[in-house]
């Protein structure tokens, strides 16, 4: 079959022009609307108006003009069927061969702030979602276009045949059917979150970035998605990748945890190393170079093979002081022409430059995905409220041990449960990740230590439910220590610490991680 009339009704106009030129010069009757009606004539391209091929006019401010029969009965006819051929012929009905249409700007006008109501509802579209429904369901003999980086290839095969072939019909109709349900999703979601913490509906609607190798083992298959609409802080998704090879889930899993700790140190000199999401080293330094050999000097094993953040420039030094070892991934706020050269003596290693501040901060859900449903919860962003401390001991920290206390307790929020991070102003001395009981997280923190603990602070991400944790960082010289409070043997754990000199803050506010 060939391409004799199509139906234009786009409201972004990108690139409109050029495919509706190349459709007329192909024979193809257009019809249009409004705007884009407007738009063609402008540009001196022959158009028909709806009104005219309907011979209804637009009614009730345009909310009515392309809800008629002979828009969908010239969709949704089966051309070879006798019975569907019939009814066209009795009713006069001219088949619609191609649609191109797309949404009023919905989510462009619920984005701003203080939207109304009735704003928000004059931006829903009506007529676009069916027919674009309309075309997509009749895909055999429909061609149906939403996405403006399918005309070229429309185009292409018209002006090759006169005609799409039914396997790009069949991907269109796909993408239109995707594209209606996020509309609506985002529509439902506007106003069923409307004077609620969470709706109580929730759709999520995401866009393949690309097939992944493997999950996280081979046997399991795995995609990357990403939000529909751009990420406006620095993410993982919209980071440059400067070299390297693609990342893999497991990178990616990490690259999103190194981000999460650097934001909590945008403003310092800081580096750290991830491993399986938890961080082995972690240090500010004098510039870059400095923090990242002392963050990998907290614990060189685990180090290798790590992921490497910076909130610095990654300079030629800091470039050959990584080469040394072996690592996954670079993330970074940039990268120097030089220091390019120097990395990309490793082919493999991954280099990522995030392109947006690392302080900006959005509003962010977590979604946990389990048997049945999920769980949705507020992304764990404030680090305290020093508002909220008690010293809870007869021995106030001194403003040094405050300043390691701080620096541990922001290092413990990015540690799996049960979390216990020693630590000095500057750097991280152990780190005990993911036990089951927290006196093995406290004893397997002391094992990781390189360095004395004499001296340090100790964080904890969660209170201490029994004195035993305070026990293991005494015998250690432990001199300070900050956690939430909140056990029932809270005053236990306060005499162990005036027992042993120790000073205390418990910052009322937990850091679970699962």
């Amino acid at each position: 079959m060939k391409i004799k009339r199509a139906l234009l009704s786009v409201s972004d106009k990108k690139g409109i022009i050029e495919f509706a030129r190349g459709l007329s010069s192909c024979g193809v009757e257009l019809i249009s609307t409004g705007g884009t009606k407007k738009e063609l004539m402008a540009n001196n391209i022959p158009v028909k108006d709806i009104s005219e091929f309907t011979g209804f006019p637009e009614i009730l401010d345009g909310r009515v003009k392309t809800l008629h029969p002979l828009v969908h009965g010239g969709l949704l006819a089966i051309r070879d069927s006798k019975s569907h051929q019939e009814q066209v012929a009795k009713n006069k009905i001219e088949y619609i061969d191609l649609v191109c249409v797309n949404l009023y700007p919905f989510e462009k006008t619920v984005s701003e702030k203080n939207v109304s109501n009735e704003e928000a509802i004059e931006n829903i579209d009506i007529g676009g979602p069916t027919m674009l429904r309309s075309a997509a369901k009749n895909y055999r003999f429909v061609t149906v276009v939403v996405d403006v980086n399918d005309y070229d290839t429309v185009l292409k095969q018209i002006k090759d045949s006169g005609d799409t072939d039914e396997a790009t019909r069949f991907e269109l109709m796909k993408k239109v059917f995707a594209h209606t349900a996020r509309y609506d999703s985002l529509i439902a979601n506007h106003f069923t979150g409307q004077g609620k913490d969470f709706p109580d509906a929730l759709n999520l609607n995401f866009k393949k970035i690309y097939s992944l190798r493997y999950g996280e083992n081979p046997h399991q298959k795995a995609a990357w998605y990403s939000d529909y609409t751009p990420c406006r802080e620095a993410s993982i998704v919209n980071a440059e990748k400067v070299q390297g090879k693609e990342l893999s889930y497991n990178n990616i899993l990490d690259a999103q945890a190194c981000l999460d700790i650097l934001r909590d140190f945008s403003n310092e000199t800081f580096a750290v190393i991830i491993k399986h999401t938890n961080p082995c080293g972690a240090s500010y330094g004098r510039n870059a170079e400095d923090a990242f050999r002392k963050a990998f000097s907290v614990d060189p094993t685990s180090a290798f093979g790590g992921i490497i953040g910076l909130t610095k420039e990654v300079d030629a030094a800091t470039a050959r002081a990584i080469n040394e070892n072996f690592a996954e991934i670079v993330l970074a706020p940039a990268v120097s022409d030089e220091a390019k050269k120097i990395l990309a003596e490793k082919k493999n290693l991954r280099v990522l430059v995030f392109t947006s501040p690392l302080a900006d901060k959005q509003a962010q859900w977590e979604v946990k995905r389990i048997s049945g449903g999920l769980l949705l919860q507020e992304k764990d962003i404030p680090l305290y409220d020093e508002s909220q401390f008690k010293i809870v001991t007869k021995r106030a920290p001194t403003d040094a041990e405050k300043k390691a206390l701080l620096f541990a307790w922001k290092i413990a929020k990015h540690v799996k449960s049960n979390a216990i991070v020693y630590a000095t102003e500057d750097i991280i001395l152990g780190v005990g990740a993911g036990q089951m009981s927290r006196v093995d997280s406290a004893r397997i923190a002391k094992e990781k230590a390189q360095r004395p603990l004499a001296g340090c602070a100790m964080a904890s991400d969660a209170f201490f439910p029994f004195r035993d944790s305070i026990d293991t960082a005494a015998k250690e010289g432990v001199k300070a220590i900050i956690q939430p409070g909140g056990s029932v043997k809270d005053a236990e754990v306060i005499a162990a610490c005036d027992e042993f000199g120790i000073a205390m803050i418990c910052t009322q506010m937990r850091h679970f991680k699962h």
